[in-house]
């Protein structure tokens, strides 16, 4: 596992660039915009931190959403944690998702610097 990797998926996105964020607390941040390269990406690397969004796909016929393929295979990286945000219209689909799958923080929308720093500085004190 590379300590100082996050990984950011940005599929719909409509939130402020955490990038400088990321880099504040020590990451070298690789960014992707479709989970398919997302899970490409955790092929060849084992980043420290996944940040990802929930995407609720009603015409999904066995999985909420892409997200729930992603966390299918985080559970299989030790020491990998994954922050997640959600939309409160789709917060029943993601709880069920989350009752399954690792999820270390959930963030809703809108997305607040304050509360995604106080996940990173959590994390930052666990690896510490």
């Amino acid at each position: 596992m590379n300590r100082n990797l996050l990984l950011s998926i940005v599929e719909l996105g409509g939130y402020p660039d955490f990038g400088p964020l990321y880099k504040e607390y020590g990451y070298e941040v690789t960014v992707v915009k479709t989970m398919r390269k997302a899970l490409g990406f955790l092929k060849k690397q084992q980043p420290a931190v996944i940040v990802a969004e929930f995407n609720f796909q009603s015409d999904f016929r066995d999985r909420t959403s892409s997200l729930e393929s992603l966390l299918a295979v985080v559970q299989r990286l030790p020491g990998t944690n994954a922050i997640v945000f959600y939309d409160m219209e789709y917060l029943p689909q993601f709880d069920k998702l989350r009752a399954r799958l690792p999820v270390y923080a959930a963030i809703a929308f809108p997305i607040e610097r304050a509360e995604l720093e106080s996940c990173l500085q959590s994390l930052s004190n666990e690896s510490g």
